[in-house]
């Protein structure tokens, strides 16, 4: 039972029955009204102790901000000038930096591209001028073939063939300088030990005096361009007896 109940009934006993039909309304909205207005105080009180905690939860981050903005307030007008100046500083600092390291990566994906770029039009040069050469190569063996064809003693007893022989001899010179002058080289293995990567072995006969696979004969002349085998010299070797 409620206080004010037990208020009420004892103060009704103790008034006389005339009195309590007008002494009770009184009273009972008397204690209602004080009733009301405790209520309504702890109400308010509860809410002022919510704000209270929200603001303590707050406090932390509005003591910065307030903070920040007291040291911006203390600030002169040329202090903030500069302080502004500064933060732009760092942010253009920053920019600057990546541009640079965009660039600098640029750079050297370019020279790679260069790099791989050179290297391929030095292999299309070096395909083009092999496939050009290997065309050439017949000419200059026929060039050799009919020099052979020229005997000593017919030369010495004719003026016209001597002179022939050696119009076609200025001519084969003429062909070997210009394939040199492109990387384009004689392989004449005589005397050389044979070597299958250079060499093509077209027979094998044994001599006494020479030593086992030895090239002592030289049937066609071989071409390297720029140190690469264009076409083995075909070769005839030494044979070893013991096999």
């Amino acid at each position: 039972m409620r206080p004010s109940t037990r208020f009420l009934r004892s103060v009704t006993r103790t008034v006389p029955i005339g009195f309590r039909s007008t002494t009770v309304p009184f009273v009972s909205s008397t204690l209602r009204s004080s009733a009301a207005t405790s209520n309504q105080f702890s109400a308010r009180f509860s809410g002022v102790r919510f704000y209270a905690d929200e603001a303590k939860k707050e406090e932390p981050k509005d003591e910065n901000d307030a903070a920040a903005a007291e040291e911006d307030a203390n600030l002169t007008e040329e202090q903030k000038k500069i302080k502004d100046l500064e933060t732009k500083l760092d942010a253009k600092t920053k920019e600057a930096s990546e541009f640079k390291d965009r660039l600098l990566r640029s750079v050297a994906d370019f020279r790679n591209l260069q790099e791989v770029t050179k290297k391929d039009i030095q292999k299309a040069k070096d395909f083009a001028l092999q496939k050009f050469a290997k065309d050439l190569l017949e000419s200059v063996d026929n060039f050799g073939h009919a020099l052979n064809a020229f005997k000593p003693e017919t030369l010495e007893q004719s003026q016209e063939l001597s002179d022939l022989y050696t119009g076609v001899k200025m001519t084969r010179d003429v062909f070997e300088k210009t394939l040199k002058k492109h990387g384009i080289e004689q392989l004449n293995p005589i005397g050389e030990s044979f070597d299958p990567n250079k060499h093509e072995a077209t027979f094998e006969l044994p001599q006494p005096d020479k030593e086992p696979g030895t090239v002592f004969h030289v049937q066609q002349i071989g071409y390297t361009l720029n140190d690469r085998v264009i076409r083995p010299a075909k070769v005839g070797i030494v044979k070893d007896n013991e096999n």
